[in-house]
Parts: structure tokens; C-alpha cells; sequence
């Protein structure tokens, strides 16, 4: 576990904004999944309930002008980001109001004014993409940074070794995160990983590497606030590991039997807003400032709800929109 600085320990407000950002995300995911249950929604929901911590703690010292890479369960990282939450609710929806148009549906929420690059659906090619934009940052010798989240899963994927290789062999400002939270859809990722612990890959790379516990946000915004701030000053990569738990299966309709109903419960008690709620009281912070948090969130998700039932759905003329048009010359100055 990464030492954390006690200068580097977020304020009162900071992880009161980070619990608002944390419920923001709960209560969407709560609303996608009944929304995908009623078939409001149609295609794949992931939820990332239980996660919530992670984005909320890395993206809270994220300029608006960094960017973000996300994967299959990219809800959390783009509400963290500051992508609407009526946009994405639309988008889930399939409607003209939505991030994309209503076009790409819940794996797939952009919205580049936000610097959310999209979530992805291949397991790990938001990474690819994540350290590409890193070196585009590079050559132009801007002062973004990029950070590439992505599950445990992906350690045993091709795509992210090379990226890892890239990012150090350029030095790119990317911080690669990886929420741990134990499973790859079905199966535990330890029974389908050899070798000595993952993080040993990573550290393999040149690129250093930190573990944090994921359901707790105050450790996770210490440590990404170090991590960032290493990196904006010419670091180079640098590598987060979040341990963690999602509350439900690989997709809303996944019941999830593959695990035990214990660990299923113990893990609930974990809770990364209840725990932020609990550091807030040990700092003498009224209980109704974080109440007031908690209901503001909801609040917004029940307007972005009446607000993706209300739109309209695209117009049939959209779907030859934003398309290539094969015949088409394309004029390049090389």
C-alpha cells in the first residue's frame, strides 16, 4: 500500500464534492439498471455501484482540459469527468439529446468538450487510445495528462503490454489506473493469472507503481493527487492500483450466482460512500451537509431521467449522418 502524505490528504469540501460524485454515480447506475429492466433501455448496462471511489478520487484533481480513456463500465468515469449527466442519460435512452447523438449507448459515452475520450467495449483498447493521445500531448508539447482506467482483467490482455512499453519508452504523461475489483465477467482474475503478483508486470515496465484501497476515497484522491502532480512535472507514466468490488454482476442482468453470497455481503459493508461519510463525522462535518449531498444527486439523476423519457428520438436522416462515405476523396498534405 502507497504511503500517503498528510499534505497531500484532501480538505473537508474536496471529499464533500467527492461524495457528491460518488452518489451522482450511484443513483445513475440504479436508474440505468431499472431503466434497462422496464426496457426503456435497450442493449448492456455495466454498473459500476461499489466502484464509485476511484473515479471520483482520481478525477477530482483533473484539470477540465486533461483527458480521460475508459472502458466497458465507463459510467462512473465520465460523470467524475464532468460529462452531463442529462446527456448521458439520453444516450442511454437512444436519444437526440444524448452524448452521441443516441448513437452509441451505454459502453460508448464521449463528449471530447469534457476531455472524455469515450468509453470502450475491447478489453483494454482505451488504453491504446489513452497512451496515443498521451504522445500526441507530448509532441505538441502541451501540459495535459491523460488517465487510462481500466479492470484487472485487462492485465492479461496483449494491447496493454504494449501500451505500457510506449508509455515508458517515450515517457508519456498517462496515469494508468486499475480498478482491481477481482472478477474478469465470471471468473476470479487470480485463478486465470499466472505468475507472481500482477503489479510485478507493471513494475516489470520501468513504470512505478502504487496500490491504494479503492473503496476509500480520501486514499484515493491522496494518492492520485501525488500521482498527477508527478506526472504534470515531466514523471512519466505512472501506475495505480485500487482494490475494489463491484456490487453487482458483469451486466445488470447478471444475478451473479458464480459468487459466494458471503462475499457478496461482506463486501456491501464496504461501502466507499458510507466510508467517506464516516471520515467527514470523525471531522466533526454535520451529518445533513453530507445528507444534503446524497439528495442533491438524487435530484439530478431523477431530472436527467424525465429528461431522457421527455426527448425526442433521433430522426431516421441522422443514421446517414457522421458516417465515411467510402467514395469520397480525402485530401491529406503529407
Amino acid at each position: 500500500m502507497t504511503f500517503i502524505d498528510q499534505n497531500d490528504a484532501p480538505t473537508v469540501d474536496e471529499v464533500l464534492h467527492m461524495i457528491t460524485t460518488m452518489a451522482l454515480i450511484r443513483e445513475f447506475e440504479e436508474v440505468a439498471a431499472q431503466s434497462l429492466f422496464s426496457g426503456e433501455v435497450r442493449g448492456s448496462v455495466h454498473q459500476y455501484s461499489g466502484q464509485e471511489a476511484i473515479a471520483a478520487g482520481v478525477c477530482y484533481y483533473l484539470n477540465q482540459s486533461d483527458f480521460v480513456s475508459s472502458n466497458h463500465r465507463g459510467h462512473g468515469h465520465a460523470i467524475a469527468k464532468g460529462v452531463s449527466c442529462e446527456k448521458m442519460m439520453c444516450e442511454l435512452f437512444g436519444k437526440s439529446a444524448g452524448t452521441s447523438g443516441g448513437k452509441g449507448g451505454s459502453m460508448h459515452i464521449a463528449d471530447f468538450s469534457c476531455g472524455m475520450l469515450g468509453a470502450n467495449g475491447v478489453v483494454p483498447d482505451g488504453v491504446t487510445i489513452a497512451v496515443g493521445a498521451a504522445h500526441a500531448i507530448k509532441m505538441q508539447r502541451r501540459g495535459e495528462i491523460v488517465v487510462a482506467f481500466f479492470g484487472d482483467g485487462a492485465l492479461n490482455r496483449g494491447p496493454l503490454f504494449e501500451a505500457f512499453n510506449w508509455a515508458t519508452l517515450f515517457k508519456l504523461p498517462v496515469l494508468f489506473v486499475c480498478e482491481d475489483n477481482s472478477y474478469s465477467v465470471t471468473l476470479q482474475t487470480k485463478t486465470v493469472t499466472g505468475g507472481p503478483d500482477p503489479i510485478e508486470r507493471v513494475r516489470s515496465f520501468g513504470i512505478p507503481s502504487h496500490e491504494v484501497n479503492g473503496n476509500n476515497v480520501v486514499e484515493v484522491s491522496a494518492v492520485s493527487k501525488k500521482l498527477i502532480d508527478l506526472i504534470r512535472k515531466g514523471s512519466g507514466p505512472q501506475f495505480l492500483r485500487a482494490k475494489t468490488y463491484r456490487w453487482f454482476g458483469h451486466l445488470a442482468h447478471d444475478k451473479g450466482l458464480y459468487r459466494d453470497s458471503a462475499e457478496v455481503e461482506n463486501a456491501l459493508k464496504d461501502d466507499p460512500i458510507k466510508n467517506a461519510s464516516s471520515w467527514l463525522k470523525s471531522k466533526n462535518v454535520n451529518i445533513e451537509r453530507v445528507q444534503n449531498c446524497i439528495q442533491n444527486a438524487r435530484n439530478v439523476i431523477f431530472d436527467s431521467l424525465t429528461m431522457a423519457r421527455q426527448s425526442p428520438f433521433p430522426l431516421e436522416s441522422s443514421a446517414f449522418e457522421d458516417i465515411q462515405d467510402a467514395n469520397q476523396e480525402v485530401d491529406l498534405e503529407l
